[in-house]
């Protein structure tokens, strides 16, 4: 050490600031490894040994808790880069290489600043010169073997689990609506209302086959959506919020909600600032998928069923999908397709008096090379046709229909009543707990009781809401349902009367 002081360390290095950068990857590590940052502190005593100030060590440990496997989110190591480069530094002191770095662009990148500047880089086994040969080439192995070492742990660490994942035994972040057991099997959740929340969303894409239909439906009715937080303070809390296309998305796309196990299906790629870039693979690339693997809330072939609507509701033109069915009178809407090129034809609609009237263009050449549209069909003779054939094919089946619908809207009105009162029943015991806490506090202790009393208060006040929107929801079902009886007996009675009535809705 003392040949190193003499040869290496001269008066132009100590005449600036020694730097000592203290890093551990992880927040286990801070906690459970303190040697080891015990040892990197401690090498502020071997800067004074070689000459510098107690006033000139300047200790840099932003970044305890920071993988070193990229330097995008350590700050620290962002600033005492800087300070190399800007030549304040005349000596970085840390434990290993591996601390400083895993990733040889920012060693050498390092490397190559202190060798601009005359920076020193001190380590347990030396001092080390990036300006000469020798060092240079030692450091940079040493960074190498760093980078190296930390694929060994990172592929031990892979093989262990994908092991585990052939046997469907890895355990994964359950999305809402599933727990695991004390022996770590996948269960439904058994909140009922976390069920029914799940289920409904279901039901409403099987009726509708639109995603904002399910969100609409969400929203129109003050319904709520359950959501298991995997971060923060208290992971795995049950939390209810506003329901979102994203989230009606990712539901219907996860094959875990038809009892499947799978792993691998996305892959993600760094990007240059640091970030990550997520993409979704498709299921031949997936590295383990297990049907039937746990309980689901829809069985394999519904599932498969959905993810034909999705990639059949997508915007960009499919020639063999048939698309959403958007509002509107058109009736081939995204069933009509061009004769001459074989496009899916969109549906224009103009006024005639005070109804709308569509006609169907091929905009397929239009969209693309910004030619004239192939051809534009006038619809309403043509839907007139298609109207009175779907008449004559619906009226000797019109009694059946008619059941059939009346039963789906009693189901549903069922349905939508289990889930408010599951709501209101949730306010009550929360209400409950609250009030339980604020009695078993020590009347005395003012800080806590009416911290305990505010929230009772705030608990109460939620159920009142609750109960009110239960009340108001049940009084506008009750009125909504008689409409909905009259119209289906009318239905019955005279199906193509009603088709041809301007009062009724395209939706209905």
């Amino acid at each position: 050490m003392d040949i190193d002081k003499h040869e290496k360390v001269r008066l132009e290095h100590r005449s600036r600031n020694a730097y000592l950068y203290v890093r551990q990857s992880t927040l286990r590590q801070v906690i459970e490894n303190v040697e080891s940052t015990k040892r990197q502190y401690a090498l502020r005593d071997r800067a004074m040994t070689l000459g510098w100030d107690e006033q000139q060590i300047v200790v840099i440990d932003s970044d305890l808790g920071q993988s070193g496997a990229s330097a995008a989110d350590r700050e620290g190591f962002q600033k005492l880069v800087a300070e190399v480069g800007l030549g304040r530094a005349g000596i970085i002191l840390g434990l290993e290489v591996s601390r400083l770095a895993r990733n040889s662009t920012d060693w050498h990148r390092l490397i190559e600043l202190c060798a601009l500047t005359n920076t020193l880089i001190l380590d347990e086994d030396g001092v080390y010169d990036p300006g000469q040969f020798n060092d240079r080439l030692l450091l940079g192995l040493k960074g190498a073997m760093s980078e190296a070492e930390l694929h060994i742990l990172r592929s031990r660490m892979r093989g262990g689990i994908l092991n585990k994942v052939k046997r469907g035994e890895f355990a994964t972040a359950l999305p809402a609506g599933f727990l695991y057991d004390a022996n770590q099997r996948v269960i439904l959740d058994p909140d009922q209302q976390v069920q029914r929340s799940i289920r409904e969303v279901f039901g409403v894409f099987r009726r509708t086959g639109s995603v904002m239909s399910v969100v609409h439906e969400f929203g129109n009715k003050q319904w709520k959506f359950p959501v298991r937080r995997n971060k923060g303070p208290r992971p795995g809390d049950l939390q209810w919020g506003e329901l979102t296309r994203n989230r009606v998305n990712s539901i219907l796309r996860n094959p875990r909600y038809a009892g499947a196990y799978a792993y691998g299906q996305s892959r993600h790629r760094k990007k240059v600032d640091g970030g990550r870039i997520h993409q979704r693979l498709p299921r031949e690339q997936w590295y383990q998928l297990q049907c039937h693997a746990h309980p689901g809330y829809l069985s394999w072939e519904e599932y498969e069923e959905n993810e034909k609507r999705l990639r059949a509701n997508a915007p960009a033109p499919r020639t063999q999908q048939t698309g959403a069915v958007r509002e509107g009178p058109g009736l081939l809407q995204g069933l009509a397709y061009c004769g001459v090129c074989g496009a899916r034809m969109a549906v224009r609609y103009h006024c005639r008096g005070e109804r709308l009237v569509p006609d169907y263009v091929c905009t397929g050449n239009t969209s693309n090379r910004g030619t004239p549209p192939c051809q534009l069909v006038p619809g309403g003779n043509l839907d007139q046709t298609i109207g009175k054939l779907l008449v004559e094919t619906i009226t000797p089946a019109k009694l059946e229909l008619a059941l059939a619908v009346q039963q789906e809207v009693d189901e549903r009105e069922a349905e939508t009543n289990r889930i408010y009162q599951a709501q209101v029943q949730r306010a009550q015991y929360e209400a409950t707990v609250a009030e339980r806490r604020y009695k078993a506090a020590d009347p005395d202790n003012r800080l806590v009781a009416g911290t305990l009393e505010t929230e009772w208060n705030d608990r109460l006040r939620q159920l009142r809401e609750a109960e009110q929107v239960y009340e108001r929801q049940r009084i506008a079902r009750q009125a909504v349902t008689a409409q909905v009886r009259k119209q289906i007996l009318r239905l019955a009675e005279d199906f193509s009367q009603m088709w041809q009535d301007p009062l009724v809705s395209q939706r209905s």
